[in-house]
């Protein structure tokens, strides 16, 4: 079978930030993932034997000098220690479990040292995206001549609309030659266009050494999702942002703060933590009341919001993007991360609808026994977890709803 994943860069910068980090301050961590297909989808016969194929392949997978040069030059707050870890660094099949039941389901479980394993669900979910398609023969409709025409006019209309944008799509991309082409596209359209907005670059760090630009990215919901199983979620927000302050001194200093829901992040949110990060990452809720919460809460702390990124990356398209943009215009400095819209969008094709998630996580090796985990949200009733783990986590943070998004 023709390997999927062929460079050990094609993958999203912040599972990098995110393995320095965890080895940085939870060298023996161990934890367990899960995927879901939120749509429940029926697989290919013999899909879990491809997918099982596809990651022992990663097994052959190092990391290039080309590839550690182009990161040491333009990602300067990774110590240099991380680059020796990634020069020894090899995938093992072994760290994941594949099987697919008798109706055709796909079910996929994740377990190791954290350091090790979490460098595997952007490629894991990109593997499964792209293997759908062949698989299904979807594939053959693929019109990338199309597709790169409508991803340059998506640029143009976000640059016009005066849109600070970045690619976001590696894990749900239709292909790699997909988020290639859109990339490409996109990039050539910013440098020939003369403003207001720009396209800033791209979370795939082999894509932004391609076509030079900037890689994108910061920090994933699984930080402050281990955190929150090892100590509580009443304050993982706080732990998680000492950790980051710990490990990258200021730099990459945008939040992604609703891991648990605005209202405990927001008791967490001090104001040397406000002063410190240079803005927040709105991922869930809606944007509009998202943003009029932020901008509030930096007032409420004497801090000009206009002087604070916000990052909008909460399932975006173009208009959507610019409508936003209209809005939040003068009340912060707003910024797109568009992830599907941009490598995933064929005629007729339905994008996949799945995700890798922690489950469970224990802070060393020699515990008897994981701490289950959950991820919350804004989005009322889409949590992500084991239901009695979700609804003690909602009783700890004082939440007014349950589980199925009612209250209570």
């Amino acid at each position: 079978m023709r390997q999927i994943i062929t460079h050990f860069t094609d993958d999203d910068l912040y599972k990098f930030t995110m393995c320095c980090a965890v080895i940085e301050n939870f060298p023996r961590t161990r934890v367990k993932y899960k995927f879901n297909d939120r749509d429940n989808t029926v697989y290919p016969a013999g899909f879990a034997d491809a997918v099982s194929e596809q990651i022992a392949l990663l097994e052959n997978l190092v990391i290039t000098d080309e590839e550690i040069d182009f990161m040491r030059a333009v990602c300067k707050y990774i110590p240099g220690w991380f680059y020796s870890f990634l020069k020894g660094f090899r995938y093992d099949r072994r760290w994941v479990k594949v099987e697919q039941d008798s109706e055709g389901h796909l079910h996929i479980g994740f377990e190791g040292n954290w350091s090790n394993v979490i460098l595997l669900e952007v490629k894991v979910l990109a593997i499964i995206s792209e293997l759908y398609y062949e698989m299904t023969g979807e594939s053959a409709s693929f019109d990338y001549s199309s597709f790169a025409n409508k991803s340059t006019e998506k640029a143009r209309r976000l640059i016009e609309g005066g849109c600070m944008f970045s690619d976001f799509g590696t894990r749900r991309r239709a292909s790699y030659k997909a988020q290639y082409e859109a990339v490409k596209a996109m990039a050539e359209c910013s440098r020939k266009m003369n403003g207001p907005g720009k396209l800033v670059g791209t979370s795939n760090v082999w894509l932004a050494k391609e076509f030079d630009l900037t890689p994108i990215g910061t920090m994933a919901h699984e930080l402050i999702c281990a955190i929150a199983g090892m100590y509580g979620p009443q304050m993982a927000n706080h732990l998680a942002m000492e950790t980051w302050t710990h490990t990258y001194r200021g730099a990459l200093g945008t939040f992604l703060y609703d891991t648990y829901g605005w209202n405990i992040f927001s008791l967490n949110f001090s104001e040397d933590f406000a002063n410190l990060f240079k803005g927040l990452r709105v991922d869930s809720g809606d944007n509009y009341e998202q943003l009029d919460l932020i901008v509030e809460k930096y007032k409420s702390l004497n801090i000009d919001p206009a002087t604070k990124q916000v990052v909008f990356s909460n399932g975006l398209n173009v208009d959507e993007a610019i409508k936003i943009q209209k809005y939040a215009k003068g009340k912060c400095i707003p910024s797109f991360g568009i992830g599907t819209h941009f490598t995933n969008d064929f005629p007729g094709v339905k994008p996949r609808n799945i995700v890798i998630k922690l489950l469970a996580v224990k802070i060393t090796e020699s515990w008897p026994f994981y701490c289950d985990t959950c991820k919350l949200s804004e989005d009322r009733g889409k949590y992500t977890g084991d239901p009695t783990t979700v609804r003690r986590f909602l009783e700890a943070i004082h939440s007014p709803f349950t589980i199925d998004g009612k209250e209570k």
